[in-house]
């Protein structure tokens, strides 16, 4: 730690994307700026547009700039990080004759994104190409939270409880939907659950009862990804979750929760809109977000249910080998009792603080723990060896610069 003890930790935050989430990105991230030790950090909001395009400015960690965001862009400078020597900077792509192009050293990248091309592991590759510290999951791990059918196929490996699934190709669809649904329907009575296979917030996600449902329920679905699957829909439904923290050397689980939702479907409104007017988000300094979802926490559940869930929260997360912290969906079955995985959201919405509060754990204290075990990751990672020299190119050959061009 001696590396980051003589002065503040430089952290990058990096929030939007393009990504269907984009908006809900922007809202954790200010969140958790406003949450984070400035005694200890020095915070550089980037903001990554719709397209991609990193923006630093005054501005960039004002939620309130974010009304007008072709405003904020033209107030922000387009920024990038790279490495240069031993240490990645964040720089200027266009400074002006009085400007240097370098803004700040960065110690580590905080990722607060959520979705496809940001959370799915694309972020955490670009950071790891850096060889720059960074918050939460590792590429792999992030790419295979962000697959719900590939994530099952892991978990019931490790002996975690899975609703079985199919997985649907978009080529098949558009080949023939009708012979989609009906070989859908061989494997499944209804009701069923229709779900793009790597997207959050309830996006894309449906119930369907009969065959026009299932078609709609599809058709929907694969407007936001080309792969979804479909699995049987839970009468009675319950909802628990709970966070966990930690790494491959060790995690916890929070407190759980039961969401409340306004339809058979726990739906982006119910996440982020029905509920944000006077909703409580605990003690941290909040900009609704997740934080915002009408909640009952503790979840109104049995002692051995929850520490169940708390245990199988936690095997989860270390069998699809996260870290940081996540938020791992479970289904519960009303009538029998039964509880199944349902999902992982690698960087959850609020980053879950609210799951932590009731044991004890400020957010600025959770932050601070995930930072904490990012930087401890970065320097395990640079203990292993990943390259080495060698004479092969030194006797490389094609033959002669005359026979290349036939």
């Amino acid at each position: 730690m001696a590396k980051y003890s003589k002065m503040k930790i430089k952290v990058a935050l990096l929030f939007g994307g393009k990504s269907t989430e984009h908006d809900i990105s922007i809202i954790s991230a200010l969140q958790a700026k406003n949450n984070i030790n400035t005694d200890k950090y020095d915070v550089y909001p980037v903001y990554i547009t719709r397209e991609n395009e990193m923006y630093w400015g005054e501005r960039t960690g004002d939620i309130k700039a974010y009304t007008d965001i072709n405003a904020l862009i033209k107030d922000s400078e387009a920024v990038t990080l790279v490495r240069r020597g031993d240490r990645v900077k964040l720089i200027r792509l266009s400074p002006s004759i009085f400007q240097k192009s370098e803004i700040t050293d960065i110690d580590v990248a905080f990722p607060v994104v959520h979705g496809t091309n940001t959370e799915d592991g694309t972020l955490q590759g670009f950071c790891q190409m850096l060889d720059l510290a960074y918050v939460g999951c590792d590429v792999l791990s992030s790419a295979v939270g962000m697959d719900k059918y590939l994530t099952k196929v892991i978990l019931r490996d490790a002996k975690i409880p899975v609703l079985d699934a199919k997985k649907l190709s978009l080529a098949d669809f558009q080949r023939d939907p009708d012979a989609l649904v009906k070989e859908t329907e061989q494997e499944f009575a209804y009701p069923v659950i229709v779900k793009p296979i790597n997207c959050g917030s309830s996006i894309g996600i449906s119930k369907a009862c009969d065959s026009a449902s299932l078609m709609e329920s599809l058709s929907d679905a694969f407007g936001y990804a080309e792969s979804v699957i479909v699995e049987r829909a839970i009468e009675n439904l319950r909802e628990i979750n709970c966070s966990v923290v930690g790494d491959s050397l060790g995690a916890k689980a929070s407190e759980c929760e039961e969401p409340v939702s306004t339809d058979e479907i726990l739906s982006f409104n119910d996440k982020y809109v029905g509920g944000s007017k006077g909703a409580k988000s605990g003690g941290a300094k909040s900009s609704a977000g997740m934080a915002s979802l009408k909640r009952k926490i503790p979840a109104p559940i049995s002692s051995e249910t929850r520490e169940y869930i708390r245990e199988t929260a936690v095997k989860a997360f270390l069998a699809l080998g996260c870290a940081g912290v996540s938020r791992i969906d479970f289904l519960m079955d009303g009538e029998s009792g039964e509880i199944f995985f349902n999902e992982i959201n690698t960087i959850p919405g609020s980053l879950s603080f609210y799951l932590w509060e009731p044991l004890g754990v400020k957010y600025p204290e959770l932050l601070d723990e995930i930072i904490t075990l990012a930087l401890k990751a970065h320097r395990r990672r640079a203990s292993l060896t990943f390259s080495f020299k060698s004479s092969v190119l030194s006797s490389a050959s094609f033959g002669g610069s005359k026979g290349t061009k036939k």
